[in-house]
């Protein structure tokens, strides 16, 4: 079959051609306009050599640029290699390396980093390092390549449903990050499923203010070129700047992840009259307290979906129709997905049992860039083992215990941190939570916790670690130690880096 995403551009640029595609900054494009912009790069690709298969690398912040080269790519066949500006040395060059990246478009404020590892890039040829701003010697620049290439169709090429698109990497926080390729069929998928599931229109407005590196940003990117619908970007998040563009913009349409939905709601203007327009707020990338979804939907009733999910390919979807049922489940697989939650040896846990989330669907990606041997772990029989716990109830919704590699063992027994964090955001001077295991002589493992306070010094960490221990259900539960950040470390994405927070207290053996 013929399914190429590339095509979907185009045909809104025919048919709705003076629609508002895109909104970034000062720059307002039409279906036709940005279509026009599109080719211009897909055709500089082609000038610069790139054909069908090859993986182009791109080093962005949130730019138009970046936009750009998702959809140009589609429509030449060559698959795209999103990389977060945060790598850095070997991280940097690892990656490129991996993933066969035989080009690379960045930033002049990143080139330093690519300079430092440019002797280790054996596949990028000289002239195929580009910068989207500035001149810098050993750099093309995006802007006069784009300048003198056409802004009609590139050159045809037969583009097949199970042909690569890009290749998303891992965070690496349980070892060396793994390429998870998507295909074009994979990402027809996500228009199709996300937009229905999300109740998306062609007259929807799509607010999307995180990281466009993060897979999150394709659930409703995707929905919204399958739809043509308004696609507004950011370049970061700012939650008075996404507040005010909700009620300038009649935004329709908001994914963020937890950090950032608990930022809007404590933002000095957030003020739920003006943000009436919206009709979605969904929770992605890692699980939002039942304390922040019921003040969301306080403020905002009606409103609250929560995605839980792998970029590996499968997710399960709590509706804004069932959370008032359901408020503490992740939902259910959407039309067309299988789940299973099965026990240690791979049978079928009974509802209300803990076990490991298996599941499929249109979206699963074929494998690992170049690791068949991870993929066979991860992908058995057709089924995506997650490596997350969960369990079903009666109704067949999925509730998460944790993350796996979350899991505290202390004293032989299964501590979930999400537990403790539930219970420690119910304070009235906590903003946000997370709670890890650190080592401990007697018990192997113990909990510990960091928290955001609303208010400098509105309580201390004794007193906030004696209010948690006598009100945990279990023993085990009780933390070690808690200590009152400022921030916590996050990936570009905004989700929470626990591995980092943990890391030095066991290469210190701290106890």
């Amino acid at each position: 079959m013929h399914v190429n995403i590339g095509t979907l551009l185009p045909r809104h640029a025919i048919y709705r051609p003076h629609k508002t595609a895109v909104l970034f900054q000062a720059h307002s494009l039409t279906f036709r306009q940005l279509n026009g912009r599109v080719n211009r790069i897909a055709n500089a690709l082609v000038q610069l050599g790139l054909q069908k298969g090859d993986k182009l690398a791109t080093i962005l912040p949130n730019c138009l640029e970046q936009l750009e080269i998702f959809w140009a790519v589609a429509k030449i066949g060559v698959v795209v290699v999103p990389l977060s500006p945060m790598l850095r040395g070997s991280g940097l060059s690892r990656l490129l390396n991996d993933s066969d990246s035989v080009a690379v478009v960045t930033t002049a404020d990143f080139a330093p980093e690519l300079n430092n590892v440019r002797g280790d890039l054996a596949n990028i040829a000289p002239t195929r390092f580009v910068l989207v701003d500035g001149e810098l010697d050993g750099y093309a620049n995006y802007g006069a390549l784009t300048a003198v290439a056409a802004e009609t169709e590139p050159p045809f090429t037969a583009v097949h449903e199970d042909d690569p698109y890009n290749i998303i990497y891992s965070s690496g926080t349980t070892g060396l990050p793994k390429g998870i390729v998507h295909t074009h069929a994979i990402r027809a998928a996500y228009c199709t499923s996300f937009a229905t599931a999300y109740r998306i229109t062609p007259e929807s407005v799509i607010l999307h203010t995180g990281s466009l590196v993060f897979n999150g940003a394709f659930l409703t990117l995707m929905p919204a070129m399958f739809q043509g619908c308004k696609y507004i970007l950011h370049p970061y998040f700012d939650a008075q700047a996404l507040i005010e563009t909700v009620a300038q913009e009649k935004v329709t349409h908001l994914m963020m992840v937890p950090s950032q939905i608990i930022a809007m709601l404590h933002a000095p203007n957030f003020d739920p009259a003006t943000m009436q327009s919206l009709e979605m707020v969904c929770s992605v990338g890692a699980p939002l307290h039942l304390e922040h979804k019921e003040a969301l939907d306080r403020h905002l009733p009606g409103r609250f979906y929560e995605l839980y999910g792998l970029t590996e390919g499968f997710v399960t979807i709590l509706d804004k129709y069932d959370f008032p049922q359901k408020p503490g489940s992740v939902g259910a697989p959407p039309p067309l997905f299988e789940m299973r939650i099965v026990n240690e040896v791979g049978e079928a846990c009974a509802p209300g049992e803990v076990g490991e989330i298996v599941g499929r669907g249109p979206i699963t990606m074929p494998g690992y860039y170049k690791r068949p041997d991870l993929t066979a772990h991860a992908i058995r029989d057709g089924w995506l083992f997650s490596g997350d716990l969960g369990y079903v109830d009666e109704d067949g919704f999925l509730f998460l215990v944790d993350r796996q590699k979350d899991l505290i063992i202390s004293g032989g027994v299964n501590v979930y941190p999400r537990d403790i964090e539930e219970l420690i955001v119910q304070h009235p001077a906590v903003r946000e939570t997370a709670v890890f295991g650190i080592p401990h002589d007697k018990w192997g493992e113990t909990p510990m916790a960091t928290v955001i306070l609303h208010q400098p010094g509105a309580i201390s960490e004794d007193e906030l670690r004696n209010w948690v221990n006598e009100r945990v259900e279990a023993r085990y539960q009780k933390v070690s130690r808690i200590v009152i950040m400022d921030d916590f470390p996050r990936s570009v994405a905004g989700k929470t880096l626990k591995r980092i927070m943990r890391q030095p207290f066991w290469e210190s053996g701290e106890r």
